[in-house]
Parts: C-alpha cells; structure tokens; sequence
C-alpha cells in the first residue's frame, strides 16, 4: 500500500509563491504518475498536473501552465509543486493523487491541503 501526506499549503498573497510537498510512504515503487489536482468551493475537482514517478515527462493544465511546475526528489520519494504568480482564482484544496503501476486512474490520494490566495 501506499500512502500520500500534502504540506505547504497556506495564506499568500497575489503574485505570490507557494511550494506544495506530496511525500510518499510504503511501496512506492508500485506508484507509476503522481498528479496534482485541486478543487475550489462549489466547483468539480480539476487536474492541475502530473509527472510519470520514475522520469520527468509532464503534463499540466492550461490555467497553470508556465506557473505551475512538478518535480520529485527521488531519495526523499516526495513530489513537490511549485507556484508562482498566484492568483485569487487559484484558490483551492489541493490534492496529490497517485497511479499506481497497470491502472487507468488515480486511485491512491492524501488528505488535501488547502491554498488560499488573497487579492
């Protein structure tokens, strides 16, 4: 089993930063992509990115793309997700989710960590 913790979440002001860490416990090596996705108040859960957990090929969605980015630090077996140019309408949870080896979705998530951006 695997098991997905979010931190980094917070208060920021617009044009601000934020980092978010997704680390990752237990079989790990089964884990094929970790994603990012957020979900804003009265509104449907969105991808905002993923990463293929061995290797570097990404993906993200057009509302992040050039502000958002996806990395992984492999010894500490943690995937982080920088912001920057935060914005009001980014305000979310953020969620990390994982894939794991041979399935179509994303069936393994932590707990949520909430971003608010302030105008």
């Amino acid at each position: 089993q695997v098991q997905l913790v979010e931190s980094g979440g917070g208060l920021v002001q617009a044009g601000g930063s934020l980092r978010l860490s997704c680390a990752a416990s237990g079989r790990t090596s089964a884990i094929s992509v970790v994603a990012w996705f957020r979900q804003a108040p009265g509104k449907e859960r969105e991808f905002v990115g993923s990463r293929t957990w061995i290797g570097r090929p990404t993906a993200y969605a057009d509302s992040v793309k050039g502000r958002f980015t996806i990395s992984k630090d492999n010894a500490k077996n943690t995937a982080y997700l920088q912001m920057n140019s935060l914005q009001p309408e980014d305000t979310a949870v953020y969620y990390c989710a994982a894939r794991s080896l041979g399935r179509d979705d994303y069936n393994i998530w932590g707990q949520g960590t909430q971003v608010t951006v302030s105008s």
